[in-house]
């Protein structure tokens, strides 16, 4: 049976705008089906579409772009074995910039014990605190009065265990080039931080997430500078892209993942555990919400919109957006497929697949894959932020299954 992607995925997968997709189907030079008000596009016509034809150059240009993702050096390990049945760890982390704590929350379900989180945004570490039991560290890391408190924090909560893993997502605006190498950014300053606490805290594995974009920053030199860095400090590391997706998260979400370690082992990477055809979709990670009464408690309380603004809602083809210019936000789910990634940007939230509104901050939460007790602290529209600029929970767990596989490999 032919796969059939939306505008959005061909988008993506020849790495062009959604207009210029648009473009190609109303000029009849990519082949379409429409199903409602949604095009479809078949994969045959993708590959034929690639294939030299009419305009020679800009095909040529859209296959050379297709195929710039090549095979990483990365060692992939199976967890699906464990990933029911998760014993306890005494493995431990620390979560840098954690905002709520999706990534902290992941590793925790993965079995490893929390020893503290960090992060600047206030309404983030209220909800941190009553989610999670270890300690928070709330302020600027870059200041020595924050600094100590973090350290000594990590050392009273240590004890005498030992410190396994740093992760971090450390914002990448900073990153520029004059000439041939990367020059020094103010804005930089957060992942130096990153890079000094683990100099000096010392543990076994390092997690770095970011966002996809990452990867192609001053055509891959930003990557390569972070390989080297760690490397620098004892840290050998393998790098890919992950998509949530492929771990029950209702979600393609893609995060670059950088592991490393210190103590000579493979980084292990977490296999897929799921092929795009069993995906977890919009509908059955929220349609029992469609008629859940309004609860500020549960994080569920809806947006009421303007007549007009919620006709326009209701017409919208799914995948697409409210606006033009805006590639995520006002975005309207796929029902019946993994969502597209969900963020709040600037008071622009994911629209609903059924009803005319915006998703709620619980519905929010479910495509994230936070579980249903996690309870987001702040006024709503901060609660948003938190959610959507989240790591996703079971994408967490994932990675963490991971690392007890390569800690497993010390034991043997």
């Amino acid at each position: 049976m032919e796969n059939y992607y939306s505008i959005a995925e061909v988008a993506e997968k020849l790495n062009v705008s959604i207009k210029s997709i648009r473009r190609y189907i109303a000029a009849q030079s990519l082949a379409s089906v429409k199903v409602g008000n949604v095009y479809r596009i078949p994969e045959s016509a993708v590959e034929g579409f690639l294939r030299p034809a009419k305009d020679k150059e800009e095909k040529k240009s859209l296959l050379k772009n297709a195929q710039k993702k090549t095979a990483d050096d990365v060692n992939w390990v199976d967890i699906s074995s464990c990933w029911n049945n998760v014993d306890p760890s005494q493995m431990t982390f620390v979560d840098l910039f954690c905002g709520a704590g999706g990534l902290s929350k992941g590793l925790e379900m993965a079995g490893l014990q929390g020893v503290c989180g960090l992060d600047w945004f206030e309404e983030a570490g209220m909800t941190y605190r009553r989610n999670f039991h270890h300690p928070f560290v709330n302020g600027d890391i870059t200041t020595q009065e924050k600094k100590d408190e973090f350290y000594a924090t990590v050392k009273k909560q240590l004890g005498r265990k030992r410190l396994n893993v740093v992760a971090g997502g450390f914002p990448c605006q900073g990153f520029s080039m004059a000439g041939n190498r990367i020059v020094d950014d103010p804005r930089n300053s957060l992942y130096k931080e990153m890079l000094e606490i683990v100099k000096t805290l010392q543990p076994e594995f390092v997690i770095c997430e970011n966002v996809k974009g990452l990867r192609s920053m001053l055509g891959g030199q930003v990557e390569k500078k972070i390989i080297e860095d760690y490397r620098a400090i004892g840290y050998e590391m393998n790098v890919t892209t992950l998509c949530a997706a492929d771990y029950y998260t209702p979600q393609k979400r893609e995060r670059v993942i950088f592991i490393g370690n210190r103590i000579g082992l493979k980084n292990l990477h977490p296999q897929p555990i799921l092929k795009s055809s069993e995906y977890v979709t919009t509908g059955e990670a929220i349609k029992d919400l469609m008629k859940h009464p309004e609860d500020p408690g549960f994080n569920h309380v809806p947006t009421k919109h303007r007549p007009d603004m919620e006709e326009r809602m209701a017409k919208l083809p799914e995948g697409e957006s409210l606006y033009e210019g805006y590639s995520d936000a006002w975005k309207k789910c796929p029902w019946n497929e993994a969502s597209c990634t969900i963020k709040e940007n600037h008071g622009g939230v994911n629209i609903h697949p059924k009803l005319p509104r915006v998703l709620t901050a619980r519905e929010m939460a479910r495509l994230q894959s936070f579980p249903d007790d996690f309870i987001f602290e702040g006024k709503k529209n901060k609660q948003l932020v938190q959610i959507g600029n989240a790591v996703p929970p079971l994408l967490g767990k994932a990675i963490g299954l991971a690392i007890r596989k390569a800690y497993e490999e010390k034991k043997k």
